[in-house]
């Protein structure tokens, strides 16, 4: 992380009336929840399609429960937001950010405050049940039986997207009309590989936005969509940014 880059973001904030954010899997690490992809990812262990496919779950919910989602519920019953989940709340705060489209399924940015959050993938935080379609939180889900099921008898299942499924429609048109209009993109924590959710960055780009990543490591991103980089952890990175901004809002009301 370059001091001259943290200016160069709070600058570019300030100036902003419109900012979008697109977050993946490196802003939540911090809050102890591990990403799906990349060393040390859930998917270097457990075979997706066997686990995290819709025809997996239709065909044996219990085993998926138990390998999967259930390890998902204890990690989200004990994750708070960080730093930088309360960065972006700050920012939405001061009227500069105006919507969140986040790739991740853990409901942490509701958690910290955030408002206008596009859930590309759904989330984890809430249980449908397939027969009476009742919602019920993760948290209140009761663990004594597997699949764990409903009032009515019902199973449960995960509100996010499994592999299989189609991605809601209107949450895939509302993040592509966001990032059109937006004039500056903040690209935090996202690899950049999954699609269309790493479309969005290029859609901000070609409307005319600043885009600034945001990320532990360079991605596709870095150099290319990317007006600039600042790489290392999302928190720290928020931190010193807002740092940046308070001083220079102080600047100009002295000025």
């Amino acid at each position: 992380m370059i001091p001259d880059l943290c200016h160069r973001a709070a600058r570019d904030i300030a100036g902003a009336h419109h900012i979008v954010a697109l977050t993946g899997a490196g802003i939540s690490v911090e809050s102890g929840i591990p990403p799906f992809r990349g060393p040390g990812g859930i998917w270097e262990k457990l075979d997706p399609m066997e686990y995290a496919h819709i025809d997996a779950f239709m065909r044996d919910p219990g085993r998926v429960w138990r390998v999967l989602i259930a390890d998902m519920k204890t990690l989200l019953d004990q994750a708070r937001p960080n730093d930088a989940h309360m960065g972006l709340v700050r920012l939405e705060r001061m009227g500069k950010l105006k919507t969140i489209i986040t790739q991740n399924v853990d409901g942490l940015h509701q958690a910290a405050g955030s408002h206008d959050v596009i859930e590309f993938h759904g989330n984890f935080a809430w249980q449908r049940c397939l027969a009476c379609g009742r919602r019920i939180s993760t948290t209140d889900v009761e663990m004594a039986e597997m699949p764990p099921r409903c009032s009515c008898g019902g199973i449960l299942r995960p509100e996010c997207v499994f592999f299989g499924e189609m991605i809601e429609p209107v949450n895939l048109s509302r993040s592509r009309d966001a990032a059109a209009r937006c004039d500056v993109m903040l690209v935090v924590g996202t690899s950049a590989m999954v699609q269309p959710a790493a479309l969005m960055p290029t859609i901000a780009r070609q409307a005319g936005a600043t885009v600034i990543e945001i990320n532990f490591e360079p991605t596709p991103l870095t150099g290319q969509v990317a007006h600039y980089s600042l790489l290392g952890e999302a928190g720290a990175t928020f931190n010193a940014i807002l740092a940046a901004l308070e001083r220079e809002f102080q600047g100009d009301r002295k000025g």
